[in-house]
């Protein structure tokens, strides 16, 4: 792998990772057009290092109260007091609900990413789902439950649409923004709690992966320079993102998508 093709592909996660077209997609276009065939789900995660980098910096003070609302939770299962929750350990306990069936999902398809992730035919379909998903919830009228009135419920099916979106072309970012969405969640607070979910989400792949880095050869330059490219990439298209969704317009992704989608059907039938 290039520099070039790094920063290519650092650039393009960092764009599609939180623009609700599916970054997982995006990259194995890329790496398909590249020619790179080795090491793509490890270097994958590894991009995944950056645009986490840019949640905890954009996200700083929801992810210093979900740190906040750990620690309470856990100190409270050591206590014989018994008091009412808090805000704090409330978005704590909703985002641990949420993450059970992404982390059930994900480990199911674990022993399949080879088959998945490399799969540029099976990417387009996805793409189609994506698109489908952000036309739908857009259609919507906004909802206007927030943190303090969501529910155990709303949890488990946001973190179920996460799970789905393990397969590569559906967006992560849209699909548990749209779940948010049909769940009426008030737009801004979709926005927050999707990102919110992706920190366990992305610390969970990484573990997942870890094992593949044992013993392996990594170009440390390539790595480096995609890091960097995805974390400041992708903490500009954060702020972008936050517009496009208060805005209402995540109607515009699912074009996108469903071009995308069908080109990438038709590469893989014709190559």
């Amino acid at each position: 792998m290039s520099m070039i093709q790094a920063f290519i592909l650092g650039l393009v996660q960092g764009a599609t990772e939180f623009l609700p077209v599916s970054s997982s997609g995006h990259l194995i276009i890329f790496q398909t057009l590249f020619g790179l065939n080795q090491d793509n789900v490890l270097f994958d995660v590894i991009l995944h290092i950056g645009t986490l980098l840019a949640v905890f910096i954009y996200f700083r003070e929801e992810v210093i109260d979900l740190i906040v609302g750990c620690c309470k939770l856990i100190r409270r299962l050591f206590s014989r007091r018994r008091r009412r929750i808090d805000q704090d350990e409330k978005l704590a306990l909703l985002v641990i609900i949420a993450s059970i069936p992404t982390g059930i999902i994900g480990l199911i398809l674990n022993n399949y990413t080879d088959t998945l992730f490399s799969n540029i035919t099976l990417v387009g379909f996805m793409l189609l789902i994506t698109a489908a998903a952000l036309f739908l919830s857009n259609r919507r009228n906004s909802g206007d439950k927030k943190l303090r009135d969501m529910t155990s419920a709303d949890a488990l099916v946001i973190g179920l649409f996460q799970g789905i979106a393990v397969m590569p072309g559906i967006s992560r970012s849209g699909f548990t923004i749209s779940g948010s969405l049909f769940r009426g969640l008030k737009r801004d607070w979709a926005f927050r709690f999707s990102f919110l979910l992706s920190v366990p989400a992305v610390l969970g792949a990484l573990l997942l992966e870890a094992k593949d880095a044992v013993g392996a050869s990594i170009a440390v330059a390539p790595m480096a320079v995609g890091v960097v490219t995805s974390f400041v990439s992708g903490l500009l298209f954060l702020y972008l993102l936050n517009s496009i969704v208060r805005k209402g317009k995540l109607s515009y992704f699912s074009v996108y998508c469903l071009i995308v989608g069908l080109g990438s059907i038709l590469y893989g039938f014709v190559f």
